[in-house]
């Protein structure tokens, strides 16, 4: 039977609660238990998918094609379980089943309530989550709960995992309470009262946490362990201390050393080999101390709030770990670029397009986009980035000087990104198309393969095959495709039905390294393994670095 560890947080929120849960992942894994993850979250929206990026950050896309919390990335990141649409659920998909069955008569008449209906069914999610997608059975399932202790939102979630518990017994379920030890830099010192009233309000509910991860700027002395300790009814050795660190792949080793899976076993009733942290300790030493350093221009309209872009950020820090090189990204907001031109790009080793939805800061990336092509800087262009590569090159190198994508302009004369329901054809010509006042089209969204022409910078990378995930609407336009082709853009990846590019490219004649591509390779990438694509990238900026300081020296 699959034990449980339920993850919780107090005081505040954005406290990490998603890395420490995959940092617990990581470790029991390491113990040779096998593992998976779940995310429950309390909003009312069914899934991330139309929530802002400035709220939300990350949408992280499953194998499977959900659109889910983004600290299901650090799952995948940190364990070796693939996360499926099942790992995560919100409230709005607990009432919207729970309204369905009650209007199919499953409920049998009776009166419809938070308890025992909604806490009922997210136990059932919760076990589902647990089962789903697993090819076996997982020994542990470490089951995160979003927000924070306190809030109306996360109450019937609590009370689910406070019954859930008494249903499974002790030995197979236990709580981790994530909580805030904030410096208090006027006292000069610590304040362990928020944490003690953080378990005091989780008690009242009726969960007593065994073992406490306590957040702070700093390591937390053994006094404030014992004061800890000893107003929270928690053992003084599980009261743990969680620090600032600059990466977030040294924390399977600080929890480690403190005991934190031995407890978690303990209480668990789980006997296992001790853990074996080698891998995490050289993935550390490749990023601590690298041979090189490559500048990455991130040319991007989300760039106030990072997390909008984490699973891409972690895919290069994974690919400077495997080239034994710093990664130092730089977000360039693209807006800057179309009011002050593109000097600022001087002096970068390789120039990055990310994903996005929407027409503003887009002449910005183009720009970007055509520096990088002129000066023969590294390009790699992801979703979007790839589609204004091919508005890019159609503009300027294939004589479509109007080339645009509805989604910016639904009138375009020459629309070179389109919805698949907008191509129609008359004596080789488009159509006027059909205006929609809504976002338009389906959705494509999860791993899709396709074969990879021969020969290719692509094949070099991939090999015959290629199979991401995605998450977009538009594509490349096949009826104005010929024309870029051409001119020299090669598609070296398309769908093998509806022949949709997936991978662009100019020939390593024309170009040292030009790349997009319509997926997201960025959810695929893990520390352990990195990604070919953005070791080929990270290469080929290393590549630039050097030949920029030789350059110079002949100078």
């Amino acid at each position: 039977m699959t034990k449980y560890v339920f993850v919780t947080g107090g005081v505040v929120s954005s406290l990490g609660k998603g890395i420490a849960a995959a940092s617990l992942g990581a470790l029991l894994e390491s113990r040779g238990l096998k593992v998976t993850m779940i995310k429950m979250d309390p909003y009312l929206n069914v899934d991330p998918g139309t929530m802002s990026p400035f709220q939300h950050g990350e949408v992280f896309v499953t194998e499977d094609g959900a659109e889910t919390d983004l600290d299901l990335g650090h799952y995948e990141r940190f364990i070796n379980a693939r996360m499926h649409k099942h790992n995560n659920f919100t409230t709005g998909q607990i009432y919207d089943s729970v309204l369905r069955k009650e209007r199919r008569g499953e409920y049998l008449g009776k009166t419809v309530q938070v308890i025992p209906h909604i806490t009922n069914e997210i136990q059932e999610f919760i076990s589902r989550g647990a089962r789903v997608g697993q090819p076996d059975e997982a020994e542990v399932a470490i089951v995160e709960v979003g927000g924070t202790v306190g809030d109306i939102e996360s109450l019937p979630f609590l009370e689910a995992i406070r019954q859930l518990s008494l249903k499974l017994g002790r030995r197979n379920t236990c709580f981790v309470h994530l909580t805030l030890v904030p410096f208090i830099s006027t006292a000069g010192e610590l304040k362990t009262k928020p944490t003690q009233h953080s378990v005091q309000k989780l008690r009242e509910i009726g969960i007593q946490p065994n073992a406490l991860l306590c957040r702070a700027d700093r390591p937390i002395p053994e006094e404030e362990k014992d004061k800890i300790s000893l107003f929270s009814n928690v053992p003084r050795e599980a009261v743990i201390s969680v620090w600032d660190v600059a990466s977030i792949y040294r924390i399977p080793r600080m929890l480690s050393e403190q005991g934190l899976d031995a407890l978690i076993c303990d209480e668990l009733g789980l006997q296992t080999r001790p853990c074996d942290l080698r891998v995490w300790d050289d993935l550390v030493d490749r990023l601590e101390h690298p041979a090189s350093k490559v500048r990455i221009a991130m040319v991007g309209k989300y760039v106030d709030l990072t997390e909008s872009y984490k699973s891409l950020t972690e895919a290069l820090v994974h690919a400077g770990m495997h080239t034994r090189s710093k990664v130092a990204i730089e977000y360039i907001d693209s807006e800057s670029l179309e009011k002050n031109g593109t000097s600022s790009l001087e002096g970068f080793d390789a120039i990055l397009v990310p994903g996005g939805f929407g027409r503003r800061g887009v002449e910005g990336k183009i720009a970007a986009i055509r520096y990088a092509r002129e000066h023969r800087i590294p390009y790699l262009g992801i979703c979007l980035g790839m589609q204004l590569a091919v508005i890019e090159f159609a503009r300027h190198k294939a004589g479509l000087a109007q080339a645009n994508s509805t989604e910016f302009d639904p009138k375009a004369s020459e629309p070179m990104i389109a919805l698949i329901t907008e191509w129609k054809t008359a004596d080789g010509r488009i159509e006027q198309r059909t205006e929609s006042s809504d976002l338009g089209g389906t959705m494509r969204l999860g791993a899709q393969q396709c074969p990879i022409v021969l020969g290719t910078l692509a094949q070099r990378i991939y090999g015959d095959s290629v199979n991401e995930r995605h998450r977009h609407r538009y594509e490349v336009n096949n009826l104005l495709r010929p024309k870029v082709e051409a001119a020299g853009l090669v598609v070296s990846a398309q769908t093998p039905h509806e022949q949709l590019a997936e991978i662009i490219e100019l020939p390593q004649s024309d170009h040292p390294w030009f790349m997009g591509v319509q997926f997201h390779p960025e959810f695929t990438s893990t520390p352990r393994a990195g990604h070919p694509l953005f070791i080929s990238y990270i290469q080929a900026a290393i590549a630039q670095s050097q030949g920029a300081v030789k350059r110079a020296a002949l100078a």
